[in-house]
Order: C-alpha cells, then structure tokens, then sequence
C-alpha cells in the first residue's frame, strides 16, 4: 500500500508557499518602511512649510486672523524688507569670511591627523586620535569663561583684528571652530583611511615617494567622497553657529549671518513674519552646498560600510 502526498505536503508546494510567504512579508516589511520615511519626512518638512506661509502672509493680517488661519494677502514683501532692514549682505560677506578659512583649515589639519594616525604605526597614534576626539565631548558652555578671558589677554596686530585682541575679531571665531571641529572630522576621515589598501603606500614609498606626496598626491585624491560629506557637515554647523558668534563678537557689524537675525527683534514687539523670511533666505546658502555635494555627501556616507 503506497501513501500518496496531499498537494499542500509536497516539497515543491512548501517551497512555493515559504516564497510566496517571504514575498508578502517582504512587502510589508517594505510598506512600513516607506510609511515611516514619508511620515518622518512629513515631520522634518512642515515647520519649514509654515515658517514659508507665515513668511508670505503680513503681519497685520496674522496679527487679525491668527497664524494657523488662511485668508489675507500673501506676498514676497516679507522677504524683500528683510534683505534691506537687517543688511543681510553684509552679514553674509561676514559669515563667508569666517566659515570658508575655518572650513579649509578644520578639514586640512583634520586630514594630515587621520593619515598619520592611520598610515603609520607608532605608539602613540591611537592616543593621539583619541586626544582629538576628547574636545568634542567638552560642552562648549562650559569653556566659555576661560576661553573669553584668553581670548582677552592674547594681543594681535590691527591689521590683523581691529580690536587688536582675538576677542571681537574675525580670526578668533576661525580659530575656536577650528577648534572644536578638527577632533570630529579626523576621527571621521582616519575610519575611512583604514579601508584604504595599504600596498598604496608601500608601492608609493618603494618608488621613492615623499610621505607628504603620498599623503598629497595618493590618499587625499582618494578621500574626496569623505572629504565631500565632512565639508557638507562642517559648513551647516559653522555657518549656523550662533552661540561662539554672539559671545565672541561684541562688534554687531562684524557678527555672522545667524546673530543678525537679531536685529529684526525689537524690545517690545516682535514681527514673527519677518523673521520667518529673514531665516528662510539665511537658510539659502547650506541648501546650496548640500545640493551641490549631494552625490559625493552620500557616497561618502556610504563608502567602506561594506568593508572589513
């Protein structure tokens, strides 16, 4: 007497069916996610939406019908008295005289550390990176106070800072980004030079290479998706300090973008609306650089993820 498999008990239906099972469950695995992102997403954009309407909308008319109301007059003239009333090219010319020297000279020194600790081995390379990375975990709020009396006492030349100390000048804001931004990115960039191969530089030094020409001509070529995503980065929270640029800098003419936006509040009233465009048009310039390194920010996100 033979026994004869029902259909659902063969090993071709089970494995039809645990396809089809993964298939679904895969599905909704993948659905779930989406609804996440598109209701994060949601979240992260609808402050920047408001603050877009409430920047179109005048004041006298949220100041009639509320600001979650629709109805009014909508218009750019928000936008166009903010350029004039708090001199917003002034401020951007500031903010550019101190984010592009800080950017360089943060990502330049940041590079040569991580090639060295990276690179070579010695025994203090891992202590030294680790030095590096150890100002970042000081809350900047609490240096404040020696940092502002150092910077007080150390004199420079007028040509140099027109206050003839580092305190209220250009060079002291530079320096104190510099700073606290340098242990972040070398930290960064020496995890991405150790998925470099090492026969590059063996092969380089064979040949007679200089170390700075294989740092130069050999890693820094090789980490431009690294260095792409660290200038995105480095640039929005430079750009947007607001802490270290009222602190340091009493001068109201030479202070960045992001404290000039304190100009626009009075001491008794408060024209929300304007404020909106005011922030909106600052925003402007870290949309730029984002868009523009877009492709190369998130390569070099990615990049060695998949290493190791």
């Amino acid at each position: 007497m033979t026994a004869t498999l029902l259909p659902s008990s063969r090993p071709e239906a089970r494995g039809r069916d645990d396809a089809s099972g993964t298939r679904r469950s895969t599905r909704a695995a993948r659905l779930a996610l989406h609804v996440f992102l598109a209701a994060t997403c949601l979240v992260w954009i609808t402050p920047l939406l408001y603050a877009f309407y409430t920047a179109l909308r005048p004041y006298a008319d949220t100041q009639r019908l509320g600001y979650v109301s629709v109805g009014g007059h909508y218009g750019f003239g928000n936008f166009t008295a903010a350029w004039t009333q708090a001199q917003l090219p002034q401020y951007f010319l500031n903010s550019l005289i101190i984010t592009v020297p800080a950017l360089v000279l943060t990502l330049w020194l940041a590079s040569m550390v991580a090639f060295v600790v990276s690179r070579y081995s010695f025994r203090v390379n891992v202590a030294l990176l680790m030095l590096f990375t150890a100002g970042n975990l000081l809350p900047q709020q609490a240096l404040i106070t020696p940092l502002y009396k150092l910077y007080q006492l150390v004199p420079l030349p007028t040509w140099l800072a027109s206050s003839g100390k580092l305190d209220d000048s250009f060079i002291g804001l530079i320096l104190v980004h510099v700073a606290f931004q340098t242990g972040f990115c070398a930290f960064v960039m020496s995890n991405y030079m150790r998925t470099l191969p090492a026969e590059l530089g063996e092969a380089a030094l064979m040949d007679g290479a200089s170390s700075w020409r294989y740092y130069w001509q050999i890693i820094m070529p090789l980490c431009r998706p690294v260095l792409a995503a660290l200038a995105t980065l480095e640039f929005t929270w430079i750009y947007n300090d607001f802490f270290w640029a009222t602190v340091l800098m009493q001068t109201g003419a030479n202070r960045p973008i992001t404290a000039a936006l304190n100009n626009l509040s009075g001491e008794f009233f408060v024209n929300n609306n304007l404020i909106s465009a005011a922030s909106l048009i600052v925003a402007v310039p870290t949309l730029v650089v984002f868009f523009a390194l877009q492709r190369q920010f998130v390569a070099g996100l990615t990049l060695g993820s998949a290493k190791g």
